[in-house]
């Protein structure tokens, strides 16, 4: 008798597993440039039990959406607009949109703010939800704006503009804001100019969101490097910068107390025997930080590296073709199993298996069309 009981209450553990399995959903949010018909902030539902990608959504607020972040507790998603192909003196903006808990619709929220710069091609939220935090290439500045209790975005709290230039005429004429990046602890931010080849290092405070340089305020790339995007290992200790013009990944050992970087090692991000042009744009770790991603426009694939937890120094995988040009973004999933990359040049999302023991990565045959795709967030819903 006790075993029968035994039994069932297995079968009915699994049959409520697969039940609150099958209700949750999951969304992809795919940001795109103004061009080639782009309708804007392309809302998918994703299925992973056979692959299949289904429209529910497309938003159009104004010009290129080009990049796109998720508030931490997955009820507001924030959008830069004012961007396309080539642009470099676009007025921009910044939209928050409520995510709708049942089906993952985006309604806007509030007005949308100007982005107090041109040409912003980044957004970020601050790990405990107090602030937006946007990056304008175009005239190399960088805004901050509060996140209402709403959800909406609040009038801009602070505009920092770099001055400067570095060594390459063609690229680094002046300064060019590419990403901005949190600390885990919302302490301190990582400001990446392209153009400066540095990341700037500010203290933010907490209730004003206002920036101070931090003690040590920033960490010098190699002259001619052109730091693009940034990821913090989950540990907090290392800091993986992806360069634009050299195609490396700088290692930097991250001092907890004073936000400050500290070089640890420089590996290059294409193979030996590839001797084309090719720049590096997206960077990110897999959820348990053993592995490291960076995607390689030109040579069009991603960068795989093992971790070392101790040293953070990276160890070549290898590479994985994205099945696209112009692999300007992509996002590892939440939960370890899959990569999603978004193509700008073929407009397609490609989903890619990722093997967890070992960081590799297969096509999986899963894509679906997006005109200008250049951005894509993931949000579980249940």
């Amino acid at each position: 008798m006790k075993r029968i009981v035994f039994v069932t209450l297995c079968l009915l553990a699994n049959l409520c597993s697969i039940a609150q399995s099958a209700s949750s959903k999951e969304i992809l949010y795919i940001g795109t440039f103004a061009d080639r018909g782009s309708k804007g902030i392309y809302v998918l539902n994703f299925d992973r039990t056979n692959g299949k990608i289904s429209e529910l959504q497309t938003v159009s607020d104004g010009a290129g959406p080009s990049f796109l972040a998720i508030h931490p507790n997955k009820k507001f998603l924030y959008a830069i607009y004012g961007k396309g192909v080539g642009a470099t003196s676009q007025n921009g903006s910044v939209i928050a949109y409520q995510i709708n808990p049942a089906d993952g619709k985006l309604t806007k929220l509030g007005s949308e703010q100007p982005s107090e710069g041109n040409d912003p091609c980044h957004v970020s939220v601050d790990p405990k939800g107090r602030f937006i935090y946007v990056s304008n290439y175009g005239t190399g500045s960088l805004s901050v704006y509060p996140i209402q209790k709403d959800g909406s975005v609040g009038k801009v709290a602070d505009v920092i503009q770099h001055q400067g230039k570095s060594v390459n005429p063609a690229r680094q004429q002046g300064p060019h804001m590419h990403s901005i990046i949190p600390s885990p602890d919302g302490k301190w931010i990582y400001a990446t100019d392209l153009g400066l080849d540095k990341i700037m290092i500010y203290a933010v405070n907490p209730t004003t969101g206002k920036l101070s340089p931090a003690s040590k305020p920033f960490a010098a790339s190699v002259p001619g490097a052109g730091p693009r995007h940034l990821a913090i290992h989950p540990n907090g200790n290392f800091a993986y910068s992806a360069e634009e013009l050299s195609s490396k990944v700088a290692v930097y050992k991250v001092d907890k107390a004073t936000g400050g970087l500290t070089p640890v090692e420089q590996v290059t991000m294409l193979p030996e025997n590839f001797t084309e042009k090719s720049y590096a744009a997206d960077i990110h770790l897999s959820p348990d930080g053993k592995f490291l991603y960076a995607s390689n426009r030109g040579h069009n694939s991603l960068a795989i590296y093992k971790v070392d937890p101790q040293a953070g120094k990276l160890t070549v995988v290898g590479h994985e073709a994205t099945h696209g040009g112009h692999p300007r973004n992509f996002c590892v999933d939440a939960k370890g199993e899959l990569v999603f990359v978004t193509n700008r040049d073929n407009d397609n999302v490609v989903v890619f298996k990722r093997d967890k023991a070992t960081g590799k990565l297969t096509y999986t045959g899963w894509e679906t069309k997006v005109p200008m795709a250049v951005c894509v967030q993931q949000l579980f819903l249940k």
